[in-house]
C-alpha cells in the first residue's frame, strides 16, 4: 500500500476507537501531500504512524490538534527525521502478558523465556505481574493487567520463570529514564492506565533487569537460546514484532525456530504470519493470532486487553 493508504487504514483499524488523536493525525497525514512527502523520504519500515507519533511525543510536540502537530513536524523537520531513522517502534507492552500467560502456564515447568524483538523486556515477567480475568484474579501486586478471555478457562497460576532474556536490535534499558522515556512516548495520547502500567512494569524489571543482547533474530538466535539452562523448558516468544521485519527474514527466522528445542509462542496478525482456515474475527479492530508452535490458538488484540479462543 501507499504511505497515505497505511495511514488511512490505521486510523480506521488501530486507532478508531481507541486513540481519538491519533485517528485524527492519522488521517490528517494521509491527506497532507507535504506530510506524505517528508515520509518518502525514510526508509519504508520508517514510515508508520506510531514511530512517527511517538518521535513527537519524546520531543515534546502536540499530538492532540492535527494542525499543531503539523506544525510542530514540518518547523523541526532535521529533528524529527534524524529520531526517526534512528529509533523504532518498541512499544514494549506488559499487558501482552495477560494473552500469553495461559499458554505459558500450561507448559513443562520451569520455564525459560526468550523473547525476540524484546525492547526493554517487560514481556520478560509474566510470573512478577498480577491479572485480572473477568472476576478472575491471578497473582498478586502491581502491575495488575486486565485481560477480557472467551472461549477458554483463565489460567489457574502463574509459569515459574528460572531464566530470561531476549534479542532485540536496539535493546532498550530499563534503569535508563531515557530509554524510559521513549517507551513512554510510545504509548498513546489517552491511555494514561497503559502509561501507568508501563511505569509499574519498569520497576518490576528494574529490580532484577533480564539479559538482553542486540543482535539479528534469525542470526543470533540460536546462540542465546543455548544459553538457556538445562532442565527448563525454553519458550521463544513474540508479540507484534514480525511486522517490521522483510518478509524473506521472517521465513528465516521461523524455519530457525522450529528447528530448537522448546516451545514456540508468536503472537501477530494473520498477513505477518498467516495460518490456514482461520475463523473472522470478533469485530473490526486489528486483531493478532497467538500460536503455538505453529498451531493457531486464539484471536487477541494487540495490548493483551482481550483475546478470544477458537473452538
Amino acid at each position: 500500500m501507499t504511505t497515505a493508504a497505511d495511514y488511512a487504514e490505521f486510523a480506521a483499524r488501530e486507532a478508531h476507537g481507541v486513540s481519538p488523536a491519533y485517528e485524527r493525525l492519522a488521517l490528517a497525514v494521509s491527506r497532507d501531500q507535504e506530510m506524505l512527502a517528508l515520509l518518502g523520504t525514510l526508509p519504508p519500515a520508517k514510515r508508520q504512524p506510531n514511530l512517527l507519533f511517538g518521535v513527537v511525543r519524546f520531543l515534546g510536540g502536540p499530538v492532540e490538534d492535527p494542525a499543531a502537530f503539523r506544525d510542530f513536524t514540518m518547523g523541526n523537520r532535521p529533528a524529527v527525521e534524524a529520531e526517526m531513522r534512528t529509533r523504532a517502534t518498541q512499544t514494549n507492552e506488559a499487558g501482552r502478558c495477560a494473552v500469553l500467560l495461559p499458554v505459558l502456564a500450561a507448559l513443562p515447568q520451569p520455564l525459560a523465556l526468550l523473547e525476540v524483538g524484546a525492547s526493554a523486556g517487560l514481556c520478560l515477567y509474566p510470573d512478577r505481574y498480577a491479572y485480572r480475568y473477568g472476576d478472575h484474579p491471578v497473582g498478586s501486586g502491581e502491575p495488575v493487567l486486565d485481560c477480557a478471555v472467551t472461549g477458554v478457562a483463565p489460567p489457574a497460576r502463574l509459569p515459574d520463570v528460572v531464566w530470561r532474556a531476549g534479542l532485540d536490535l536496539n535493546p532498550l534499558d530499563v534503569t535508563s529514564p531515557a530509554d524510559v522515556a521513549w517507551l513512554d512516548a510510545l504509548v498513546w495520547p489517552e491511555h494514561e492506565r497503559r502509561r501507568a502500567r508501563l511505569r509499574a512494569a519498569a520497576a518490576v524489571a528494574a529490580t532484577d533487569p533480564p539479559l538482553l543482547v542486540r543482535g539479528d533474530l534469525a542470526d543470533d538466535l540460536p546462540d542465546l537460546a543455548a544459553k538457556a539452562p538445562a532442565g527448563a523448558t525454553l519458550v521463544v516468544f513474540h508479540t507484534s514484532v514480525l511486522y517490521q521485519v522483510p518478509a524473506p527474514r521472517r521465513e528465516a527466522f521461523a524455519k530457525m525456530v522450529r528447528g530448537l528445542p522448546g516451545h514456540w509462542i508468536a503472537n501477530e496478525t494473520p498477513d505477518v504470519l498467516p495460518y490456514p482456515g482461520l475463523p473472522e474475527p470478533p469485530g473490526a479492530a486489528l486483531h493478532n493470532v497467538l500460536a503455538l508452535d505453529g498451531t493457531p490458538l486464539a484471536w487477541t488484540l494487540s495490548h493483551g486487553q482481550a483475546m478470544t479462543w477458537f473452538a
